[in-house]
């Protein structure tokens, strides 16, 4: 009990400390504080945030009329690509990769929670959170007026995406808020009520994703607007999944027998390809978050690849002198960290940036994911906080480091820009602390109502029976 209060605490203190260095900050130039990207050179803003060149962006209408102006069929083409590549992420990206890491006895419950996920988020997106993300409100919120997708039609281009139809960029984003909450799920998995889940994964896309969602990107989002740089999703999709993950598997407790009888994966196969679906997939997460088919989307997808290769063999290699050989989990693991540490950098780094992110994500990761893990104690049963919440602070700090003007319209800390890490540190901060709060009161919540975990001899007997019927042969 103790142990999950004190773990909490220590990801507030985090926060906290992160959202202090950032307030002695210097503001950076007045061109890149408005967003977390500069408009690419196809005049079509980044998916993950407004316009640097023009603050006014961040005002705009949701909306605009007669965008036969402003359409490129090029850049829509690309993102609807995009927007089909990053869904494949989740189904069957995900569902394959945490499928095959849990008992056989629970690998159709895992599959299920990703496909209902998409399912739930998609509904839920259209209902109410992409008008909360993506539209003007506040600095921490958006508004109403595309609840249920009112007024969307054919003639409708959002002011963060001129040059393809706002369809296109709801649909994309939707993606993003799909895989996001399906990310927490490694970190409970084989212990959750699935009634607990969709009434958790509701509550959390209206109440965390949607706010920080347009906090870092949306119009107005007082994060973006202070400068912080997420390219595609480093704080709002990672870090933000990853914290909650932690603060849901410290609420739930530790699997039975955990640490004291094995719990090898199911099947390592259907882990390497989910793995791979996931990589090829990022690109249309990372390179489509230039929501143009433009010369930095290029360089996105070239970073990506660099990072992502970097981060399996520097994880491998530590693994291999660790523990004296190299596993097929691990060089999977260490792909999905670096994948993870370049998103948010993607869109602002050059090739050396990206090499040097994805080394330090592979040996970062390992460590979270092997030691800091049984140090702490806590029953993270895939480890998503060890990959995607400290794989998200890696990559949202070095982008402070690494970010080059060049590309992204921000300088790093190696160009002069010193203070653009303590810009980053505040936006870690705000989104751990802001995170693991809100999450640990909606779980408190629903436990109280209706419970979170199933019982000991449902979770013996496998949730595959337990909870669906069904069973693996």
């Amino acid at each position: 009990m103790k142990k999950w209060l004190i773990a909490i605490s220590m990801l507030c203190t985090l926060g906290l400390s992160g959202m202090a260095s950032a307030d002695d900050a210097a503001a950076p130039p007045s061109a890149a504080a408005p967003a977390a990207a500069p408009a690419p050179d196809a005049a079509a803003a980044p998916a993950a945030a407004p316009p640097t060149t023009a603050a006014p962006a961040a005002a705009a209408p949701a909306a605009a009329p007669n965008p036969a102006a402003f359409i490129n069929s090029g850049d829509n083409a690309w993102m609807l690509t995009s927007t089909a590549l990053v869904l494949m992420m989740t189904i069957p990206g995900l569902a394959l990769f945490y499928g095959g890491m849990v008992r056989k006895k629970n690998v159709l419950a895992t599959v299920m929670q990703s496909f209902a996920i998409t399912c739930l988020v998609t509904v839920l997106w259209m209902i109410i959170g992409y008008s909360l993300a993506f539209t003007p409100g506040s600095g921490f919120m958006g508004g109403l007026s595309r609840v249920f997708l009112s007024g969307l039609g054919l003639d409708s281009v959002n002011a963060l995406a001129p040059t393809i139809p706002e369809t296109t960029y709801m649909t994309f984003q939707m993606t993003f808020a799909i895989i996001t909450p399906a990310l927490i799920v490694g970190a409970f998995a084989e212990r959750m009520k699935f009634s607990a889940l969709l009434w958790f994964i509701t509550a959390w896309l209206i109440a965390v994703y949607a706010p920080i969602a347009h906090m870092v990107w949306g119009p107005g989002g007082w994060l973006g607007a202070d400068g912080v740089l997420d390219y595609a999703g480093g704080t709002v999709v990672h870090i933000n999944a990853g914290v909650a993950g932690l603060v849901a598997a410290l609420v739930i407790g530790k699997r039975v027998g955990y640490g004291k009888e094995p719990m090898p994966p199911h099947n390592l196969v259907l882990t390497v390809i989910g793995a791979a679906l996931l990589w090829v997939g990022w690109f249309g997460f990372n390179a489509g978050s230039a929501v143009a088919a433009s010369d930095r989307a290029g360089m996105a997808m070239a970073a990506t690849q660099i990072a992502t290769a970097a981060a399996a063999l520097s994880w491998m290699f530590v693994e291999w002198m660790a523990k004296g050989k190299p596993s097929v989990l691990g060089i999977c693991s260490g792909a999905v960290a670096g994948l993870v540490a370049i998103t948010p950098a993607s869109g602002f780094v050059g090739p050396s940036g990206a090499l040097f992110i994805g080394i330090a994500a592979g040996i970062v990761c390992f460590w979270a994911a092997v030691y800091l893990k049984n140090m702490m104690g806590y029953d993270d049963s895939l480890d998503a906080f060890g990959v995607h919440a400290i794989g998200g602070i890696v990559g949202a700090m070095l982008t402070g480091v690494f970010a080059v003007k060049a590309i992204g319209g921000t300088a790093g800390m190696l160009e002069g820009n010193v203070a653009q890490l303590m810009i980053q540190a505040k936006g870690v901060g705000v989104t751990i602390v802001y995170d693991a709060v809100v999450t640990f009161v909606i779980l408190k919540i629903i436990d109280m109502v209706i419970g979170l975990r199933v019982t000991e001899d449902q979770e013996r007997e496998g949730l595959d029976i337990s909870l669906h019927g069904e069973k693996l042969e």
